[in-house]
């Protein structure tokens, strides 16, 4: 969702650059500062980028160079014309002596300088819609790039959480056989109290099977693959653009699976890999906020 573009173009008498620049959202934010004559383009170029921007908090800002050698102010010269008669008058009737240097005395008076309005021509709003265009086009192609960066990321922990739920399974049979003997061991030690067997031998199936994490470990197994198969991994490398909201769910599922395997584990080395698992989803969640 992050990035940056620039776009370039040139009307009759001037040259536009226009900046974007992107950062995480939940929604379509987007800024635009643009030239005060420029102003009556700005609802429709945003109507044209915004469908494809998406998402994001967007800055946008529009530079005009003018290209043209006329200068941007000229002398008010009617005005100046009308000063120096007032102070010839004030002279004469005042009897004082004629200023020294007219030009100095005349340019500091407020109005004298009068400035050419900038006008929106049809060359100059084209120019601003294909700037935009192309600084938006450039966005794009950073994102698709920083997309394919993090497809490649999210595999490797994808990968990484997968192995990591296979390490469980050696723990998770010796854990069974300890609990029991722990168990066993324990009302081994109970000294005159009679129990039925039958009896405990049936809870102590009820309990180890509360314990049992069978389903918690197929149901995050298929969560990774729904993660991938989200991103698009039968159709080849590609970006996860649009799909963002859908993976960030995905990898809440996830962390569910993984929280109670945590508390059903029953067992240090488990608890360690848990932690390892969580480790590498939490890296998830964190990119996930980079995805459209």
């Amino acid at each position: 969702m992050t990035g940056f573009g620039k776009g370039i173009a040139e009307s009759h008498s001037k040259k536009i650059t226009v900046e974007i620049k992107s950062l995480n959202s939940k929604q379509l934010d987007l800024f635009i500062r643009v030239p005060s004559y420029l102003r009556e383009m700005e609802i429709g170029v945003r109507n044209e980028i915004s469908p494809l921007l998406e998402r994001g908090k967007v800055e946008m800002s529009v530079n005009v160079e003018n290209m043209q050698s006329a200068a941007a102010a000229a002398l008010n010269i009617p005005t100046l014309k009308t000063y120096k008669a007032e102070i010839e008058e004030m002279q004469r009737a005042l009897s004082l002596p004629e200023p020294q240097d007219w030009y100095a005395t005349l340019l500091r008076l407020p109005d004298t300088w009068q400035t050419k309005t900038e006008e929106l021509d049809e060359s100059d709003g084209k120019a601003f819609l294909d700037a935009a265009m192309g600084a938006v086009e450039a966005l794009t192609e950073f994102r698709i790039s920083e997309g394919k960066k993090l497809y490649r990321f999210f595999c490797q922990k994808i990968e990484n959480i997968g192995n990591l739920l296979s390490e469980v399974e050696p723990f998770e049979k010796e854990r069974v056989v300890k609990i029991r003997e722990r168990l066993e061991e324990q009302l081994s030690g109970l000294h005159g109290v009679d129990y039925d067997k039958g009896r405990l031998e049936q809870e102590l199936i009820f309990y180890i099977e509360k314990l049992d994490v069978n389903e918690e470990k197929l149901r995050l197994r298929s969560h990774l693959d729904y993660f991938l198969e989200t991103m698009g991994e039968a159709e080849g490398v590609r970006s996860a653009t649009g799909q963002g909201k859908k993976l960030g769910f995905i990898a809440q599922e996830m962390g569910r699976e993984i929280n109670t395997l945590g508390s059903k584990s029953n067992n240090a080395d488990m608890q360690k890999i848990v932690v390892r698992m969580k480790d590498e989803l939490e890296q998830i969640k964190e990119q996930v906020l980079n995805v459209l």
